[in-house]
């Protein structure tokens, strides 16, 4: 009980917190297995590797191909006796039923007009070293999965006027039936906005106005309309076509002659200063115009992307309106606005949701793509060269491909990755499933390329690695240090920390003791709350329970 006589009172409120969040998990609870890189010297392992790729290839022909291609350039990179000749052969064989499998799905999704998912596996042939002709080329598919009349550059109406603007947002409405409160029930409905990108009834929204529509969890009973500026009565239905709850968008279909089709800016043109008109219906009130100015550009307020701080006032209801710039083109969706704070409001950038209309087109749950890896930024005399690599996931893409801790990925596709930010901004636009070419320098300075599948990331990246390593691995992109094993299955010295991570912050330093004695998440593993004991060098030695707490999510997993 010594240690909890010490506890300051803000430790005991984190110790509340963490009784509140949720469910526990009992420390020491190592996974069963961690991922081991399968030693492809020895014939065993490969014969093993070979057969799990031909029972892939039936379901997932791209996933296939990727690791039969990393078995190739291993299988090469290795010396075999003449005995052992067979296994080169075996893996020549099972690389090209890869490819063909591939080339068939191609095809298929081509036939039945999946475009976005033909583009991602036409991408992963010619990243896996594919030669021959395909039928359509990327560009020609682009067009086909985003075809130039919905969300046009170039504004398609005549008349910009204000008036004819506003005519092209729509309320929209969310009708959840009868809620019962205190034995009384009233109308339960959600109410935002949304604005028209397309003739033929394609509208955008935000995800969390609709998000009782699509969430599969939920019980309750709702109806998708939405209302016209010019007609506040008529209830018209509506769809879901897709939607991210990521960033936090979604896109409608409604079958009706539009009024007004609203074109797509650039949010790179505007500055700090800039004027900007948001139109939507806050609590109700169509047709309502707020200006102000951008506030700021790169503002993080989720775990990926940037997003713009604006002074136009939003209120419930604005959510998923259009801001525009003077001349009517949308420059960002808003989303949100810290109601209790005058002035701080936010909207999603117009580039995001350029980048993934093909794949919202597609319809369904847009889900995003990650390696299996954590990093920041590196900098050489003050400048970002790219995202080192601190941390790779045990079995994760970017582990089974050969990238390691210390690797600096300095592009993807041929595109600049400089920041965390410039991978998101590249991912954006990928389908999970997609093999993409990732460029790296090692620790010696040797640029090299890398074949890697983009596997879906998790709601909580942080909890899926907590979950894959064992705790003293874990805890380093978590919470920003790095743990080694002293004695017993709890007492580590730190060896490293992540400057301005949750540990360094804490005033730990390297080579403090740490005991760890209790980690909780909460119900949906979204957060972590760790106790500590430690005796800190910053502390005099004495013996301290701390405890950190932090999301499982960041823009530096990815």
């Amino acid at each position: 009980m010594k240690y909890f006589k010490k506890m300051p009172l803000a430790f005991v409120a984190i110790c509340f917190f963490c009784a509140l969040i949720g469910g526990c998990a009992s420390f020491g609870a190592n996974p069963k297995n961690v991922y081991q890189p399968l030693n492809y010297t020895e014939a065993d392992a490969v014969n093993t590797e070979v057969q799990r790729i031909e029972n892939i290839r039936s379901e997932n022909s791209v996933e296939a191909l990727w690791r039969a291609v990393i078995l190739d350039r291993s299988i090469k990179e290795r010396v075999f006796d003449e005995e052992t000749e067979e296994i080169r052969k075996n893996v020549s064989q099972v690389l090209e039923k890869c490819f063909e499998s591939s080339v068939e799905t191609y095809n298929t999704l081509v036939e039945e007009k999946k475009y976005a998912k033909a583009i991602s596996v036409r991408q992963s042939l010619e990243t896996c070293g594919y030669k021959e002709s395909l039928s359509m080329s990327i560009d020609e598919l682009s067009s086909l999965a985003r075809p130039e009349s919905i969300f046009p550059k170039k504004a398609q109406n005549a008349d910009s006027s204000i008036s004819k603007v506003i005519s092209g947002t729509v309320t929209v409405w969310v009708d959840r039936g009868i809620a019962v409160q205190n034995g009384m029930g009233y109308a339960d409905r959600v109410i935002g906005s949304g604005f028209f990108i397309s003739n033929d009834g394609y509208l955008i929204t935000n995800h969390h106005v609709i998000e009782d529509l699509v969430d599969k969890k939920s019980q309750k009973y709702s109806k998708l309309f939405i209302k016209l500026a010019s007609d506040n009565e008529t209830r018209i239905p509506a769809k879901v076509i897709g939607y991210d709850s990521v960033l936090d968008l979604a896109l409608l279909k409604v079958e009706i002659d539009v009024p007004y089709v609203f074109s797509a800016g650039s949010s790179s043109d505007l500055d700090v200063g800039d004027k900007v008109y948001a139109i939507g219906s806050p609590v109700g009130l169509e047709r309502t115009l707020t200006d102000g100015i951008i506030s700021a550009k790169e503002r993080k307020l989720s775990s990926v992307g940037n997003i713009l701080q604006i002074s136009a006032a939003v209120n419930p209801g604005n959510s998923g309106g259009p801001l525009i710039d003077e001349k009517g083109r949308v420059q960002a969706v808003v989303f949100a606005g810290m109601l209790q704070y005058e002035g701080l409001n936010f909207a999603i950038p117009v580039e995001y949701l350029n980048a993934e209309l093909p794949l919202l087109l597609a319809g369904g749950e847009r889900q995003h793509s990650w390696i299996g890896a954590f990093g920041k930024p590196k900098k050489d005399m003050g400048k970002n060269i790219g995202v080192e690599l601190l941390y790779v996931m045990p079995g994760g893409s970017a582990s089974r491909a050969g990238l390691k801790t210390g690797d600096i990925i300095t592009a993807i596709n041929g595109i600049d990755a400089k920041t965390n930010d410039d991978l998101f901004n590249i991912y954006v636009s990928l389908l999970p499933g997609t093999v993409v070419n990732v460029t790296t320098t090692d620790i010696d300075g040797n640029s090299l390329d890398y074949p890697v599948y983009l596997t879906e990331r998790p709601k909580s990246p942080g909890y899926e690695v907590y979950s894959r390593d064992v705790v003293a691995n874990s805890f380093y992109p978590i919470f920003g240090m790095k743990l080694q094993t002293l004695s017993g299955s709890k007492k580590y010295t730190i060896s490293e920390l992540i400057n301005g991570g949750i540990a360094d912050e804490s005033g730990f330093t390297d080579h403090d003791p740490v005991e760890i004695a209790q980690i909780l998440f909460n119900e949906d593993n979204s957060a972590i709350s760790a106790t500590l004991y430690t005796k800190k060098k910053k502390n005099g030695y004495i013996d301290v329970a701390i405890g950190l707490t932090t999301s499982l999510d960041s823009q530096y997993y990815f």
